[in-house]
Formats: C-alpha cells, sequence, structure tokens
C-alpha cells in the first residue's frame, strides 16, 4: 500500500513537472494558426511577455520605445547552463573584439541575432519570430536544445512597431470575411504613406550608420553592446518573386573579408537544403549587394558579423494573393519559409560555433593591428564647435573611438578638398581618428574618399564619406598619430558680463543656430541677420550671423529671455554694446534685415515622396523644434496659402500640379521650395524661367551615335546604368553671398540621385547660387551619359517673383537627415532666402 502511494506520489511528480514545462505555442496562445490573420504588434508583445514568464531559459529585454510610445524589444534565449551568465557572454564578445580590455574566450557560446520585420508593410517575419521562439523553448524540441548549448540567440520580433501596425491595422480594416487573392483589389493597396516607413517616414533599414531615428538609435545602441557573430535581417520583396537569401550580389564592399563570404554560402547551402526537400523557389547571388554601410547585413558585416538579408516575396500580398505566374501565395507559406531560414541559420551556426569565435577574434585582431586602407589617422579641422559635436555623437553611436589634437602639430594628408596631399597645422581642438581600433573596418568605409565600386549595378547609393556629409575640411594621413587629448578644449559659454546688451550675436553655421532661431522666434523676439560680413568689438562675424537687437524687442525681461535661450542649448552668443560697427554695415543699415517669423506649409498625402517629406517633418519637428502644417496634396485645392509664408513641396510626382496658383500667391509674397522631381513639374509653365539643361551633340558625337551596335536584350540592365546616377557626390560652386548659401563657404558638396540639371538663369531671370563644371564629380558611380550630362549647369537657384520667391533645389539637402550640411542649406531657403 505505502508502495502504491509512492509511485503515484512519484507518477504525479512528474506529470507537474511535466505539465509546468508545457509552453503555449503561438497558435494555442493567439487563437489562430500563424498565418490566418496578421497579428497587431501588442498581440506579439504579449506572446513574448507570456514566453519570458513561462520558460526559465530566456530573457526579455525592453530597449526602448517608437515614437509613438510602442515597446522595442529583444528576447534572449539561452540553455540552463548560460542563461544565468548571459553578462560574462557579452563581455567575452567586447573582449574578444578588443571594445573592453582583458583578452576574451573562443570557448564561449556564439551569438547569434535575428531580426524581423525592419519595414512595416513586410509582416510575415513577425508572425515567424513566434514560431521561432516558440521552437526555441518548446522543452520538447530536442534539435534546438541541441543548438543552445553553445549558442544565445537574440530575436528582435519587430524593428519597425508603428510602421508594422500602420499596415496591419489597414489591412484588417478592408479585407472581408475571407481574403480576396485578386491583385487589384483594395485590400492589396495600401494608402499613402504605406506601412514601410515609421512614424517619420524614415526607412529604418538605411539608418543603420546614421542612427538619425530613436528607434535605431535605441537598437544600434543594444547591438554594440553585444556585437553577435551572426546578424539576419529579415524582409520580404515583391509577392511576384520568390525567396531570396545569401549569398548576396555583388559588389562586396573590399573590407568584407574572404570568410565572410564564404559562410555565406555556407549558410546558402544549408537554407537552400531544406528549401529543396519542400519544394520551395528561391535565389541567390542578385539583387541584393553589400555596400551601402547603413543596412541590416551591412553594418553587421562591418562589425565583424555574418550580416544577412533574407528576402521572402509579399509586400502588399495580403493573406492570400495571385501572383503573376497564376500561383496563389499565402500568408502561412510566407511565415513558413521565414521560419525555415531562421531555424536553418540557427543550426548552421551552431555547428560552426567555433570557427565563427575564431575568425570573429580575426577580424577584430586584424582591425586594432592592421586596419584596412592607405589612412592610418584622420583628422577634422575644426571651424565650427557645433559641426564637430556632430560629428562626435555619430562616431560615438557607432563605437568608434577619436580624440582632439596632435602631440605633433604637423602632418602631411590628402586634403579631401582640394584632393591634393598638403601640409596642415593640427589645432587643439581638431578631431582626431587613429585607424587602429575595433572600429577600423566600419571607420573606414565612412571615410575613405572614393568608393571602391567592383560592380556598378548597386541597390543603393554608392558614396557618402562624412567629411563630404557634414561640410568639414578633412584630411587623411598615412602614418599613425594618436590623439593627444580625450576630450576638447573648448570651455562651455560662460555667463555674459553684458546682461543689458545693446544687441546679441550669433554665428549661423551649423544646425544648432537654426534651432537657436527657431526657440528664438517660437517666444516672438524679433532676430535679424547681417546681409554681409561685419566687424565689432574685436570679433569677426559672417554674412547670415544672427543679430537680436533691443530695438524692436520691448519685454521687460528681453535679455533673459535671449540668454538662457542660448544657455538652454548652449549656445554661443556674443553681447554688443553698440551698433556702431568697426568694419561693415552698421545694425541700423538695409545691410541688416528682420526674420519674419515664417508660417511653413509642407505639403504630404498621394503623390508626395513620404520619405522625403518625412526627412523635412523630422527636421522642424524633431531637431529644430519649429512648428510646421501638413497639408495633403489633394486638399491644397481648398487650403488657404495667404495664411502661410512658406511653402515646401518635396520629391513627388504630383498630378494636375498647381503651377498658376502657387505662382500667383508668389507674387503676393510668398515662398516656394521645389525639390528633386518638384522642380521639374515647374519647368515650361509660363512664367517659369528656370529651363532644363538639353545637352548638344556635335557632328562626330552623331555620327557615334549612327553607329553604335544594335542593343541586345541581355545586356538590358548594363545598358540601363549608362544613364544611371544611384547616389554620387558633386562638388558644387556657392554663392555665399546671397541668403540661400549663409554659412556655407564657397562650395558645397551634393549628393546626386538623379542626373537632373538646369541652364543657368540669365542675369535678369535669378540666382545661380549652385553651380557646377564639368570636373564637379567626386566620389561614386554615374553611369557615362549621366556623367556626360552633369557640367555647367544649375543646381541651386532663386528666382524672384513679385513680392516673393521660388527656390529651387534640384537634389535633395536632407537625404535620409545623415547628410548633415545640406540642413543649414535647407534652413537658409526657409529662414533666409526673400527677407
Amino acid at each position: 500500500m505505502i508502495k502504491r502511494h509512492l509511485l503515484f506520489f512519484v507518477f504525479m511528480g512528474f506529470f507537474c513537472s511535466a505539465f509546468a514545462q508545457k509552453i503555449q505555442s503561438p497558435q494555442e496562445f493567439l487563437g489562430y494558426k500563424l498565418g490566418e490573420h496578421f497579428t497587431p504588434h501588442y498581440r506579439i508583445v504579449e506572446y513574448f511577455k507570456y514566453v519570458a514568464s513561462a520558460s526559465k531559459n530566456v530573457k526579455l529585454q525592453q530597449f526602448g520605445t517608437t515614437n509613438e510610445g510602442r515597446p522595442l524589444l529583444a528576447m534572449f534565449i539561452a540553455s540552463d547552463e548560460n542563461i544565468g551568465r548571459l553578462e560574462e557572454i557579452r563581455h567575452n564578445n567586447l573582449k574578444l573584439a578588443g571594445v573592453e580590455s582583458g583578452g576574451g574566450s573562443t570557448s564561449m557560446p556564439v551569438v547569434t541575432w535575428l531580426s524581423y520585420n525592419v519595414h512595416g508593410n513586410e509582416p510575415a517575419s513577425s508572425e515567424a519570430s513566434m514560431w521561432t521562439l516558440f521552437d526555441l523553448v518548446d522543452p520538447a524540441n530536442t534539435a534546438t536544445k541541441a543548438w543552445l548549448k553553445n549558442m544565445v540567440v537574440v530575436i528582435d520580433p519587430c524593428l519597425n512597431p508603428d510602421g508594422r501596425d500602420r499596415y496591419v491595422n489597414f489591412y484588417n480594416s478592408v479585407v472581408g470575411s475571407a481574403p480576396d487573392a485578386n491583385p487589384t483589389s483594395r485590400e492589396h493597396v495600401e494608402p499613402w504613406p504605406g506601412g514601410r516607413v515609421n512614424h517619420f517616414y524614415f526607412d529604418l533599414n538605411r539608418d543603420w550608420a546614421w542612427q538619425q531615428q530613436k528607434e535605431t538609435q535605441a537598437r544600434v545602441g543594444l547591438y554594440n553592446q553585444w556585437l553577435p557573430q551572426v546578424h539576419v535581417d529579415y524582409h520580404e520583396q515583391g509577392y511576384n518573386a520568390p525567396y531570396y537569401f545569401a549569398p548576396a550580389a555583388e559588389p562586396y564592399h573590399k573590407d568584407i573579408t574572404q570568410w565572410q563570404r564564404q559562410f555565406q554560402v555556407t549558410i546558402g547551402k544549408n537554407n537552400a537544403k531544406y528549401f529543396d526537400q519542400n519544394g520551395w523557389m528561391y535565389f541567390t547571388k542578385y539583387e541584393f549587394d553589400l555596400l551601402y554601410p547603413s543596412y541590416g547585413d551591412t553594418y553587421p558585416l562591418y562589425n565583424g558579423s555574418i550580416g544577412m538579408t533574407y528576402e521572402q516575396g509579399g509586400i502588399s500580398a495580403g493573406l492570400a494573393v495571385v501572383t503573376r505566374a497564376g500561383d496563389t501565395l499565402t500568408l502561412v507559406q510566407r511565415v513558413a519559409h521565414h521560419h525555415s531560414t531562421s531555424l536553418s541559420t540557427l543550426e548552421i551556426a551552431s555547428l560552426n560555433t567555433q570557427k565563427l569565435l575564431d575568425e570573429y577574434k580575426k577580424f577584430f585582431d586584424n582591425n586594432r593591428n592592421n586596419p584596412p586602407g592607405e589612412y592610418k589617422t584622420y583628422v577634422f579641422k575644426n571651424d565650427n564647435n557645433n559641426k564637430i559635436n556632430a560629428l562626435a555623437k555619430m562616431l560615438e553611436r557607432n563605437g568608434i573611438q577619436y580624440g582632439f589634437g596632435l602631440a605633433n602639430k604637423t602632418v602631411t594628408g590628402f586634403n579631401y578638398i582640394t584632393q591634393k596631399t598638403e601640409q596642415y597645422n593640427v589645432g587643439t581642438n581638431d578631431l582626431v581618428i587613429n585607424a587602429y581600433q575595433p572600429k577600423a573596418v566600419l571607420l573606414h568605409v565612412l571615410l575613405e574618399p572614393k568608393t571602391v565600386i567592383p560592380d556598378s549595378a548597386t541597390y543603393d547609393i554608392t558614396a557618402w564619406s562624412l567629411p563630404y556629409a557634414y561640410g568639414l575640411k578633412a584630411y587623411g594621413v598615412k602614418e599613425s598619430f594618436k590623439p593627444a587629448n580625450a576630450k576638447w578644449n573648448v570651455a562651455e559659454p560662460g555667463p555674459l558680463t553684458n546682461t543689458h546688451a545693446y544687441a546679441y550675436v550669433s554665428a549661423w553655421q551649423s544646425v544648432n543656430d537654426v534651432k537657436f532661431l527657431a526657440a528664438l522666434l517660437k517666444k516672438k523676439i524679433k532676430v535679424r541677420y547681417a546681409e554681409k560680413p561685419f566687424e565689432v568689438g574685436g570679433k569677426q562675424f559672417t554674412a547670415g550671423s544672427l543679430i537680436v537687437t533691443r530695438a524692436g524687442n520691448d519685454n521687460a525681461d528681453f535679455d533673459q529671455i535671449v540668454t538662457q535661450t542660448a544657455a538652454s542649448l548652449n549656445q554661443e552668443i556674443t553681447a554688443i554694446s553698440t551698433g556702431f560697427v568697426d568694419k561693415g554695415s552698421d545694425f541700423g543699415s538695409d545691410a541688416v534685415r528682420a526674420i519674419r517669423q515664417p508660417k511653413v506649409l509642407l505639403v504630404a498625402g498621394d503623390g508626395v515622396n513620404s520619405e522625403a517629406m518625412g526627412e523635412v517633418w523630422h527636421l522642424f519637428e524633431a531637431q529644430i523644434g519649429y512648428p510646421i502644417t501638413l497639408i495633403r496634396y489633394q486638399d491644397l485645392g481648398r487650403a488657404k496659402l495667404g495664411e502661410f509664408d512658406v511653402a515646401i513641396f518635396p520629391d513627388g510626382r504630383y498630378d494636375d500640379f498647381p503651377s498658376e496658383k502657387l505662382q500667383n500667391w508668389v507674387r503676393d509674397g510668398g515662398k516656394l521650395i521645389a525639390i528633386e522631381n518638384a522642380v521639374s513639374l515647374l519647368v515650361d509653365k509660363k512664367g517659369i524661367l528656370l529651363k532644363r539643361k538639353e545637352e548638344k551633340k556635335d557632328d562626330k558625337e552623331k555620327d557615334k551615335e549612327k553607329d553604335k551596335p544594335v542593343k541586345l536584350y541581355g545586356d538590358r540592365e548594363r545598358t540601363a546604368i549608362s544613364s544611371s546616377i544611384p547616389g554620387a557626390i558633386y562638388k558644387l560652386k556657392l554663392d555665399n553671398t546671397h541668403p540661400l548659401g549663409f554659412g556655407l563657404p564657397d562650395y558645397y558638396y551634393s549628393l546626386k540621385l538623379n542626373d537632373d540639371i538646369y541652364d543657368l538663369f540669365s542675369d535678369e531671370d535669378g540666382w545661380n547660387v549652385g553651380t557646377i563644371k564639368k570636373d564637379g564629380y567626386v566620389s561614386g558611380f554615374v553611369g557615362y551619359e549621366s556623367k556626360k550630362k552633369i557640367n555647367n549647369g544649375l543646381l541651386l537657384g532663386v528666382q524672384p517673383m513679385g513680392r516673393g520667391s521660388i527656390v529651387y533645389m534640384v537634389d535633395d539637402p536632407l537625404f535620409r537627415s545623415f547628410w548633415e550640411n545640406g540642413k543649414l542649406l535647407f534652413s537658409n531657403a526657409v529662414f533666409m532666402v526673400g527677407q
């Protein structure tokens, strides 16, 4: 009897233990099979939180929030032995990389990081993330248990929760009781701006290095605390395409190691094995290259990982769609494909742990001891503390080490501006970067003056070098020099001795200066600017400098408002005791103009490039803090334009462009800022004096055209790139005496994304502010035909019209918000031009 009771309790103990270890699958938790419905983000979060409470082998970390307040999560999954020593494993990675001191061990677990759903309307992978998580924590899954013995897995279930919910909420609101697979049905046509982008309409998959968005800043911050050995970024492409996985297409950046190339093939073959078993279609080595440094595959590669993109056909597919081949593609299938590559990648990483860790250590050892590229030291001239500070913050976010000044004051190096080797005397507060450091590869990629492009058919921009993007003078030095100081010797702006000044003067050279102006205008402080350089009290000030006079500002607390605003923004201002200047024009002259506080309209909605519009919105909302009104293009007809001083038309495809209405508004004192394709929509309209530059061919060129061989169908892609410019840097001659060029030198580096160029204005018609000569090319791929076209023309211009003006910006000065120098140029268009 005692034995029977004992056996009963033993049996019940085993039963209870097994029951306690039972973890609900996503289907059990959600109440439907994955792929039968789109799961809202909050339910994905709930499932991850549920698993965190039910499994002892996981740790859930919220590392940030989106702009709309949704949580950003990372789930760490490990074995019983390793889950309690995640910090030890993390620090070991950093020691192997040399980010932390002390020798790391290559006998530790490998870290594999899976990132899902960076584009909100590519939602299948977030569904697959729940399935993958369940497989890793399911006590009955012996295969994954074996993998976790030597591996830590990190799952980020959704990189873009705001965009995902925008798509899912749209789809769930229009689908019927059963999905309509007809591709022309409304459930396959997203409304503007679509779910791809985040709250500010940024493509988060292009933001890894630049980190302009809060989601990216939080995520890459966490990523750099771990520096995993393997990283996969999950996407979807057009639904007529099959599945894509590594190895990637050419071009590969030359700094990607042979090992990184080889292991992409190893993983690809393992993925192919499972796809072959299931009869699923796929492709490799095509379209998705490894060059641009700010992707979810290239950024990890430049940081020592095996970085890869996986692409499932499925954008706009909904729950089911009929493809061009006549097949019906379902969400169930899409989820299954992403789940398969997730497990396949984990399997192959687990089987190659030792090699992954050995090569990872070798990558960072090479970085510290033999960095790539001919330049071993980079020096940035400190012409402006705010611009240097902006660069320093960007470097810090990427874990790139820097300092200031050199013990040896004189160096010989490549001058990025003149493109020549020159001597330079390094200043105490010049920013100095030594290449012998853990992030040497990333540093080299971000600073190489000319991108080496082994193959011209690329997926994204082909030039991005930071000296040009930030508008800073820089030198590449072949010798290795270490910075003299970890910090600069710039004193914080101290208290003003004259707190009852005649005027306060601020520089106008950076975005921080724009932020200061915006803050004063919002506080109803009248601000002026100098049209010409001047000197007063022994200090020199450039054209565009802000002048805040007591005259016109009758506030009793005028001094307090100005000085406290400056202090809150760490803005240096100079108190002036007189309006009588030593050189230049006195403050009461007509060369000192008042800045009217502009009411700004930004066009949004159908026809507008949402990412281009988002760049402007983000600048106003998140960077300079100035109010802006967003009006849908389709509502422009009933908008009261007279209530606005500035109207911004970003890049877009605008139907029935209201040129006549806009010109009437401009004549009445409005200012129209047209960017990229919006410029072309104004050309050839009555009253518009800007003319498209036509290519003139001489007789020899015409004869060559006649003798050209017939184009072959098989060469169509190569032929097309001869007239393409996916993103290259050109140097413009800039008229910095014009308000559009204030605060900038007499040149400007522009990132060209098209070969549009226009004839120069005649002296009577307008101002040629940014022009280009035939020697303007600096870096990046430009097709042969496009390169011939881009010379001797206008890219930045201003046409006066009545009491107003039109500002033409042929290239996007705010591209992805990382083109830092363009922000001042654009701010000139908003606040300075036409005053």
